[in-house]
């Protein structure tokens, strides 16, 4: 049978022209990771660390300002979900197992994650900042930017077990799962182990003088290895977290602030404010690489990953032009104003596969 010109034509185009499908080669396909959803939320105030509890399925975000609170939204379409009215908070922790809730704010405030109704405010000293939850024997640690630095509370019921001086400032803190509770000293260049079961340091890592502003920190806690994200340079230090001794050192984007580990994927992802997701691939417990760099909001420094379905939660916002200062109006080591934020821009970014 003979086929004519235009049959062989039509072939042709049919063949170059249709969709690809799984049988596709890789090159065919997005495998990495991408912007999945940007979603303005609005709302007035300044913010601080997102907090995804994948459990109730639950997005936390503080704000701050005339209107302090601390927003809810539904993960899964990042609707308005409620709120906690009045707390000045930096940042949320949820003990899922318990479905308590606690504010990193003076005082402390205690709710239920299953109605978000609160259960009780807790006075503490201190600045409070960030704040994390310890599954391992259910503890919610307050990192002050002061003294008395931890502030330990039993997520059952909220009681004070006592405080443990570190002697700097904290940025992040992560538990091996086993009784071991690491410390981001960001202040001091230092990575601080303590015994969770007395509340004692063991002892103390030095960045020697790599992690300018240590401004994050995750832990591989079955491969035990540390990630320390430093400004200055702007590098994801990596450490064995049984010895302190540095492992590699790997590129990011500037003015990271946020640093989270997916055990699952083992990757490890760290926040930008100039706009960047930096995520490290962590190929065997030494060999490790810059897997991907996604480009997001400006401004986004801030992340919680969602351990279910690895996606990463980013939020950002606009902000007005302002007018530079003449160079001779300036006083030596002033900082440039922060410009205004823009009314209603506030947004909550979602990366995933």
């Amino acid at each position: 049978m003979r086929i004519g010109k235009l049959q062989m034509a039509a072939a042709i185009v049919c063949l170059f022209s249709r969709p690809s499908t799984a049988a596709d080669p890789p090159s065919a396909v997005s495998t990495g990771y991408h912007v999945v959803k940007t979603v303005k939320v609005g709302g007035d105030g300044g913010f601080d660390w997102p907090f995804v509890d994948s459990e109730s399925g639950k997005l936390y975000i503080p704000r701050t300002g005339s209107s302090p609170r601390i927003s809810v939204y539904e993960l899964s379409t990042l609707k308005p979900a409620g709120e906690i009215k009045d707390v000045n908070a930096r940042a949320v922790a949820v003990d899922s197992a318990l479905h308590t809730a606690f504010s990193s704010s003076t005082p402390v405030v205690m709710w239920s994650t299953q109605n978000d109704a609160v259960i009780k405010e807790i006075p503490i000293d201190g600045r409070p900042a960030g704040i994390f939850a310890d599954s391992f024997n259910h503890r919610i640690y307050i990192q002050g930017r002061s003294e008395p630095g931890l502030t330990v509370i039993d997520a059952k019921d909220g009681s004070l077990l006592g405080t443990i001086p570190v002697g700097g400032e904290i940025e992040q803190t992560a538990s091996d799962n086993a009784g071991l509770i690491y410390v981001d000293i960001e202040d001091r260049q230092t990575v601080v182990v303590i015994d969770s079961r007395n509340m004692k340091i063991l002892t103390t890592y030095s960045l020697n003088g790599k992690g300018s502003r240590s401004e994050g920190m995750a832990l591989d806690a079955k491969n035990h290895i540390l990630f320390v994200a430093s400004r200055d340079p702007q590098v994801m230090l990596i450490l064995d977290a049984m010895t302190g001794k540095e492992i590699t050192e790997l590129p990011i984007g500037r003015s990271c602030s946020a640093v989270a580990f997916n055990p699952k994927t083992l990757e490890c992802f760290s926040s930008q404010a100039d706009g960047t997701l930096t995520i490290i691939k962590e190929n065997s417990p030494t060999s490790f690489s810059v897997e991907q760099t996604v480009s997001v909001m400006p401004g986004s420094k801030r992340l919680s990953l969602d351990p279910k379905t690895g996606n990463i939660y980013l939020i950002a916002s606009e902000h007005e032009k302002t007018a530079e200062p003449a160079a001779s109006a300036k006083q030596p080591g002033q900082k440039a104003a922060a410009a205004p934020m823009k009314p209603g821009s506030f947004t909550v970014t979602v990366v995933g596969r």
